[in-house]
């Protein structure tokens, strides 16, 4: 029998081009439907986002009203911290444990699509609603509140939100990893509501006992909260530092869960 050969041609630079489309395309993909998934779940969404607004309005604005304007300021912070830190812990925590138990996950690990894409839908998400929460607490701030800021001020406390939502996205998946769907609402809450008090979001660290501020700085909405005061010029210690320690607890909890969906799913 003649033997046919076949020329070769150069088609790995399309193939990988074609793969590096489709990669991206899975990416978006995935992201626009975490969106539209909590889009349709009002439900969900809407506690996480009125939650802390409602909050700054009851206790930042109408009880703290004619508080002096440096109060004011210290009040915007700390509420918007304790907002941000709600899409990162509910948004991952109470969807990945549920979706665990569901076989929701296991399914998408299955797919055809890059690992990262299902986690990094759910982190778009948890910073558009961080995004969400800081601007309605601006707009109540601003108006009702007669908080004075500047433009750059916003901007940056904007930015502090969109991206310290990110250490919680983080802790909210670590703890997703260790219980069940069930009990993650009830679990989160017994972390977001101590952590808060305890990281002078409720009440200054001041004014709480001296063991309590020496602990402080184990919290990351302590950190946070430092970095939301220096972006409104009422804190002017060590910027990166508070930046790195956010950084080293969001790395550290990702690590963690991680290897506990690796080995366990």
């Amino acid at each position: 029998m003649n033997s046919v050969s076949i020329p070769a041609t150069p088609i790995a630079s399309s193939v990988s081009a074609m793969s590096t489309r489709r990669v991206i395309g899975a990416y978006l993909a995935e992201a626009r439907s975490e969106c539209l998934r909590y889009m349709r779940a009002p439900g969900f969404m809407l506690p996480i986002i009125l939650f802390p607004t409602m909050f700054y309005l009851l206790f930042g604005v109408i009880m703290n009203g004619s508080a002096g304007a440096d109060t004011l300021r210290y009040l915007l912070v700390s509420y918007g911290v304790f907002g941000v830190m709600s899409p990162g812990l509910f948004g991952f925590g109470v969807s990945l444990a549920l979706e665990r138990d569901g076989g929701l996950l296991t399914y998408k690990r299955a797919l055809p699509m890059p690992p990262g894409a299902y986690l990094l839908g759910k982190m778009l998400m948890a910073m558009v609603a961080a995004a969400v929460v800081i601007l309605l607490l601006l707009a109540i701030g601003l108006t009702l509140g007669h908080v004075t800021l500047s433009l750059p001020q916003v901007a940056l406390m904007l930015l502090t939100g969109i991206l310290g939502v990110l250490p919680f996205c983080a802790l909210g998946m670590l703890v997703g990893t260790f219980i069940k769907g069930q009990g993650a609402p009830g679990m989160l809450n017994l972390v977001y509501l101590p952590m808060s008090f305890l990281s002078g979001l409720w009440v200054p660290l001041g004014m709480l006992p001296k063991a309590v501020q020496q602990i402080a700085p184990v919290w990351p909405p302590y950190h946070l909260h430092q970095l939301g005061l220096a972006a409104l010029g009422l804190e002017h210690g060590s910027v990166m530092m508070h930046f790195a320690m956010l950084l080293g607890f969001a790395g550290v909890f990702l690590f963690i869960a991680a290897r506990r969906l690796r080995r366990y799913g």
